[in-house]
């Protein structure tokens, strides 16, 4: 990980760092609130000479009292001096206790020795100073030379104690700093070290860095989606929109090398967006003008008819089991141009279904009837069958969603597909960052090109032909690229006459009839402009 990518980690959990700070402030200041005050009192008291009068004697007594400083201060603290504190302040405590909230210090080069004396009682604290101080002085004429009326080295007291007004500690102020501080530090460790090991993918940096592996697109998250409405239909003026219309454009561009016409959506694991990501991109080919079949070929759980609000009944399964033709389980949802098969019942072979004969016949008739065919698969590490459809169509896109999958499960998913030597398309990373995908800003363009050029169409009543229609949105069969142009057709059969084995054109009869207007949803149709077949 490098430091870009440190910053980014910081950046992105910045809320779970500052959260862990507050607390750490707020752990300092009930440290502080809770502990007991406690006072400080401190007395001065000055070490003489009581003899020698010439320089010479004065020098050397200077000498030898700073020699003698040092060991008074260690003095002060022995039980000799601190007993007689005991008895005459009436303490409950022992000398050894005493010592712990008694410090004896003298400053450097001087023959002061200051007596600090901590308590929770401040007038305690000045006392218990002045007595010490006391009591030193008097083991001092104990034990140095002189006569009984006059003795060589002499303290006196020069600053008595002083009761404080304030506790010196807790230092609420500092407390709660300090807590602060170590609780951003240990917030950044936490991130950093969860970024660390976190295998999940996240983001773009996350997948795997592969030729054939390109990143077709980012997905923002979408709260629509949860709520089982696809955002082309939902709110297609909106960047979520805006995004699967960048992923419909990417493969387009694949396309124009590769001729695809059929390709898999599918996952590593389930429950990152692979169905969403169907709908919405083929809503998105069918905005551009091609003629879109969209496949629940998940027939363990399928979940496009619950997105879309169609019949679960009567689709794939039936077709595959000889029981119904393409044209009877077609069903013309969304934009125009797209038609969607559902799953139908679930059978109790689907591995079988999906790696037969019927299947391969069905995904034949489909690709020269329609100009797309996108298909979605379950996911491909629990079962095979989007293995089996990739290896059957043109190529597979793979849906990551951030975290919902870890690094290695989309790297073992994209190293069956090479086993199989089926194409992976590329990656459509399923609920990325917003600040990553950066959409807001294309959205916001697009919305108002948009508006610029329904604008003059606004006043239109009929069906809106190929050559009146704004540019990028002819039919993807009079372009150069996009997905592949149509089947050849034999002589004297139109594209409007174009049949499946069995019947007539599924499409016929709607691409009969005028254009669908905008206005309110068909009930049960996920929110989005519906057309019933006639």
């Amino acid at each position: 990980m490098e430091l870009m990518d440190f910053v980014a980690t910081l950046r992105r959990r910045w809320l779970v760092i500052m959260i862990v700070a507050v607390l750490g402030a707020g752990a300092g200041f009930a440290m502080a609130r809770s502990t007991q005050p406690l006072y400080r009192s401190t007395t001065s008291s000055f070490v003489s000479l009581t003899q020698g009068t010439s320089v010479a004697e004065l020098v050397q007594g200077t000498t030898y009292t700073q020699n003698l400083v040092q060991s008074f201060t260690q003095l002060a603290t022995m039980p000799a001096v601190l007993d007689p504190v005991i008895n005459e302040l009436g303490l409950t405590t022992t000398a050894r206790a005493l010592s712990r909230s008694v410090t004896a210090a003298t400053p450097l080069d001087t023959m002061f020795i200051e007596i600090t004396a901590v308590s929770p009682d401040p007038a305690l604290a000045a006392a218990t100073a002045d007595a010490v101080a006391a009591s030193l002085a008097r083991q001092v004429k104990e034990i140095t030379p002189g006569s009984a009326d006059e003795h060589i080295v002499r303290l006196t007291v020069v600053a008595p104690a002083v009761a404080a007004s304030v506790p010196f500690t807790p230092n609420t102020k500092r407390t709660v700093a300090l807590g602060g501080a170590g609780g951003l530090a240990i917030g950044v460790f936490v991130v950093l070290a969860l970024s660390l090991l976190d295998t999940r993918v996240r983001r773009t940096a996350d997948l795997p860095q592969r030729s054939d592996a390109v990143v077709l697109g980012l997905i923002p998250r979408d709260r629509d989606a949860r709520k089982g409405r696809p955002a082309l239909v939902a709110e297609p003026d909106g960047h979520v929109a805006e995004s699967y219309r960048r992923v419909q454009t990417n493969l387009q561009f694949i396309s124009a090398a590769s001729r695809v016409r059929s390709l898999v959506v599918s996952s590593s694991v389930a429950g990152e967006g692979r169905t969403t990501v169907a709908i919405n991109v083929a809503a998105a080919l069918a905005e551009k003008g091609s003629r879109v079949l969209l496949v629940d070929a998940d027939l363990r759980s399928p979940s496009i008819a619950l997105h879309t609000g169609l019949d679960p009944r009567d689709g794939l399964t039936t077709v595959l089991v000889g029981e119904s033709d393409l044209r009877d389980v077609v069903r013309p949802w969304g934009p125009a141009g797209l038609d969607i098969v559902v799953a139908g019942d679930l059978p109790p072979n689907p591995a079988q279904l999906i790696d037969s004969a019927a299947m391969q016949s069905f995904l034949d008739e489909a690709t020269a009837l329609y100009d797309a065919v996108i298909l979605d698969a379950p996911p491909l590490l629990p079962f095979t069958d989007a293995a089996v459809l990739a290896r059957h169509t043109d190529g597979l896109v793979m849906v990551a969603g951030t975290s919902r999958v870890r690094r290695t499960q989309v790297a073992t998913a994209l190293s069956m597909l090479d086993t199989i030597d089926a194409t992976c398309l590329g990656i459509v990373l399923n609920g990325a960052n917003a600040l990553e995908s950066g959409t807001q800003h294309r959205a916001a363009a697009a919305r108002n090109l948009r508006a610029r050029s329904s604008a003059p169409a606004a006043t239109s009543t009929g069906p809106r032909t190929a050559a009146a229609a704004p540019v990028g949105q002819q039919p993807l069969a009079s372009r150069t690229g996009g997905y592949g142009r149509r089947a050849a057709l034999p002589e004297g059969r139109g594209a409007a006459d174009t049949r499946s084995a069995s019947g007539q054109d599924p499409r016929a009869q709607r691409d009969a009839s005028p254009a669908p207007t905008s206005g309110p949803a068909a009930p049960g149709h996920g929110g989005g402009t519906v057309r019933q077949s006639a």
